[in-house]
């Protein structure tokens, strides 16, 4: 049986979003808005410029826009208990790999401490609640060694972004085993997801945006690391999966098999090596590319797969786009972008309009 429309489920709803200023916070916010949802968010101010928060115009639409670190165990807590939320959502992070070698006890303290800031916030609702906690694919230990992991194979993580993730699920699931029962009026999952692309990312380090910036210039591409390989896939795909997780989540709190860990990525075809995305972007926006891999730079996983049966069996979800489909959306956004700043938020509505129409299917 199909799961009910996400509308029905989230109209009129009170979700907490942390993380809403970010890129994926963001798009789940519009989205949000879309389905008819009241959104409580909270998160630092944007840290880019441009910032897509700000692009969208969101700020002026939701029903609490708090400015404040998830850090803040008092301050987290009040807005979270204040919102009174049906759905809980937590996106905040810092979630760069080369970040987090410069600043490691930070990423930790954000990752790590923020994470146990929301489930301790959440031991104080008292009220039925579905909360989905958004880690990353590279929490686990990765061998690259080609297999597709599973969501019960060894957490781990070379970097400190990865392995603070790690540290994440861990304690996710300790507090969801110590105080949130199957009876418990609170729901929590977790949910990773592989490498996620899509206009209106700008930060820094990341090859798209550093795509966009280079071919915007007229510059080359520089790309770093070739050869990498990753489960590439629209923003929208993951957050589909977020939303789909959050809706069986309220509709069966007791069920065991949701209230765990879900790998949130693409199809088979779509792990392809970072040379292969730049190669397809240049496709779609003219241009070249450069190598300037360096020995020493700081370690990256090469390779990294996910299975994703468990979301395709416990959830009305599957990807929808394929590589050159999302890699198409994806440079279109900023090319429109570039062309049309004052209608961002339109062509955002129509590209999720156009994944919605695209899933039903």
């Amino acid at each position: 049986m199909s799961a009910p429309s996400l509308r029905d489920t989230f109209n009129g709803k009170r979700v907490f979003l942390t993380g809403h200023t970010g890129f994926k916070g963001s798009w789940l916010a519009l989205w949000l808005r879309r389905l008819g949802a009241e959104v409580h968010g909270y998160a630092l101010p944007p840290d880019q410029s441009p910032a897509l928060f700000d692009q969208l115009g969101l700020a002026d639409e939701l029903a609490a826009h708090h400015l404040a670190d998830i850090r803040e165990e008092g301050t987290l807590q009040h807005a979270l208990l204040k919102a009174e939320p049906h759905f809980v959502f937590h996106l905040a992070a810092q979630p760069l790999v080369r970040l987090s070698y410069r600043e490691p006890v930070a990423t930790y303290e954000t990752n790590v401490n923020g994470t146990l800031n929301v489930l301790e916030a959440l031991r104080a609702l008292g009220e039925p609640c579905a909360a989905v906690f958004i880690t990353t694919d590279k929490c686990y230990a990765n061998r690259e060694d080609g297999r597709r992991y599973r969501e019960g194979d060894p957490l781990g993580g070379h970097d400190p972004y990865s392995s603070s993730k790690a540290c994440a699920e861990i304690a996710i699931a300790s507090w969801r085993d110590s105080f949130f029962p199957k009876n418990a009026p609170v729901a929590i999952a977790s949910a990773r997801a592989g490498n996620v692309i899509g206009g209106g990312d700008w930060a820094e380090d990341r090859i798209v945006p550093d795509c966009m910036r280079s071919l915007g210039a007229g510059e080359p591409i520089a790309v770093r690391n070739p050869l990498a390989v990753r489960p590439w896939q629209h923003v929208l795909e993951p957050l589909h999966g977020y939303l789909r997780l959050a809706q069986a989540l309220a509709a069966s709190p007791g069920n065991a098999a949701l209230r765990s860990a879900f790998n949130f990525g693409p199809e088979e075809a779509a792990n392809q090596s970072v040379e292969a995305l730049v190669t397809e972007i240049l496709k779609n926006w003219p241009g070249r590319w450069e190598d300037v891999s360096a020995p020493g730079a700081p370690h990256e996983a090469g390779l990294l797969h996910l299975s994703i049966e468990k979301a395709i069996d416990r959830l009305d979800w599957a990807p929808v786009w394929d590589f050159a489909a999302t890699v198409r959306e994806t440079v279109t956004w900023y090319r429109r972008a570039a062309e049309a700043p004052a209608a961002v938020r339109a062509f955002t509505l129509e590209q999720i309009s156009r994944f919605e129409q695209a899933a039903a299917r």
